[in-house]
């Protein structure tokens, strides 16, 4: 038995479009959930006339994760240790054959705890919104190029076993990983980036996580620098705070690895943006050092061939450059995470 589960805050603008493709999935669920977490708006009033069923969260104030714990109490204890859960974004949309893949590749491989999907950026957003969707299609070409393994299973879609997610619910509970919410449940409320630490707590147990290549679908972008912003600030600081969550381990390391790549990429573009500054304040021009000519060179290559899945105007566009922006603007994103971890600023969702 497949089992959708949405978690679903004042999501009325795009639940439609969400349930609707999973009326059109090649291998339909048996049970479509939307968890309306605090809605002020039409969403639950939409997900009833299309077929949902729909839950409604009790005094949670933990946002998603406490949502979607909330929902899983319900589900998980007369449940199939065989079935099988999707815990789907409200404002993303399967590709028509999304669960017929991901159910294949969860059935053919015992310990893979989890499969995740390959998303594409939806339309609108200007600039901006560009700007991301260049993002996804690296992020999908890097997923394609190593065979689907990822690092996280993000929150967008993520097919389980139930008997995955009861594991993680006795593993909290017994001190194996980090408790959660205190009383075992699926996902940790304390954390900022529930889907990274739930995939942190399946490699501790043991479990492969996977984002194969041919389950893809479309989720939504930032639509302006400001929400952008808090978005990656939020993501990364969770990252970085899950990494201290569960330490130096065999499975954190390759993690702890990127937070190192990243703060070398801080400053190895403060360098870089410093060296064009002082020549151009001290008013000899750009006679920029060739180590740095070597630098830019190797970042328009890098820009270039990585946005190849978008087609060959993109990839002409990306040679002038003109993705520093983003380049930057996520640099001081991650700068200003590790500052707020540091000092253990309060948390913002």
């Amino acid at each position: 038995m497949i089992t959708v589960l949405i978690p679903a805050h004042n999501e009325a603008a795009g639940i439609s479009d969400t349930l609707k493709s999973l009326t059109s999935q090649t291998l339909p669920p048996d049970r479509v959930v939307v968890v309306a977490d605090n809605c002020t708006d039409a969403t639950e009033e939409i997900a009833v006339a299309l077929g949902a069923e729909v839950i409604r969260t009790v005094g949670n104030t933990d946002k998603k994760a406490g949502a979607l714990n909330f929902a899983l109490e319900g589900l998980l204890p007369g449940a199939n240790p065989a079935d099988m859960i999707l815990v789907q974004d409200a404002d993303s949309q399967l590709s028509r054959d999304f669960i017929e893949r991901a159910t294949a590749h969860l059935g053919a491989d015992r310990r893979l705890g989890a499969v995740g999907g390959v998303f594409r950026g939806a339309a609108g957003g200007g600039f901006v919104g560009h700007l991301q969707r260049n993002e996804y299609a690296r992020y999908a070409r890097d997923v394609k190029r190593l065979h689907g393994k990822c690092l996280v299973v993000t929150g967008t879609a993520a097919l389980f076993r139930v008997r995955t997610l009861v594991d993680v619910i006795e593993a909290r509970l017994n001190g194996t990983l980090p408790p959660g919410n205190g009383r075992g449940g699926v996902y940790d409320t304390s954390v900022l980036t529930e889907d990274n630490e739930l995939s942190f707590a399946l490699l501790t147990l043991n479990y492969r996580i996977k984002s194969p290549s041919d389950c893809t679908l479309v989720t939504e972008i930032m639509p302006t620098w400001r929400e952008l912003w808090a978005q990656r600030l939020r993501w990364k600081r969770g990252a970085v705070e899950n990494c201290v969550q569960y330490g130096w381990t065999r499975v954190t390391r390759p993690y702890w690895g990127r937070q190192a790549l990243s703060v070398t990429g801080i400053l190895v573009s403060m360098a870089y943006f410093g060296t064009v500054a002082f020549a151009l304040g001290t008013g000899e021009g750009l006679h920029m050092h060739p180590f740095w000519i070597a630098v830019t060179g190797v970042f328009v290559i890098e820009r270039v061939v990585t946005v190849r899945l978008r087609g060959w105007r993109y990839m002409l566009a990306a040679a002038t450059m003109y993705e520093l922006l983003i380049d930057l603007f996520l640099q001081v994103v991650h700068a200003k995470a590790y500052v707020d971890a540091a000092l253990n600023k309060k948390k913002a969702w």
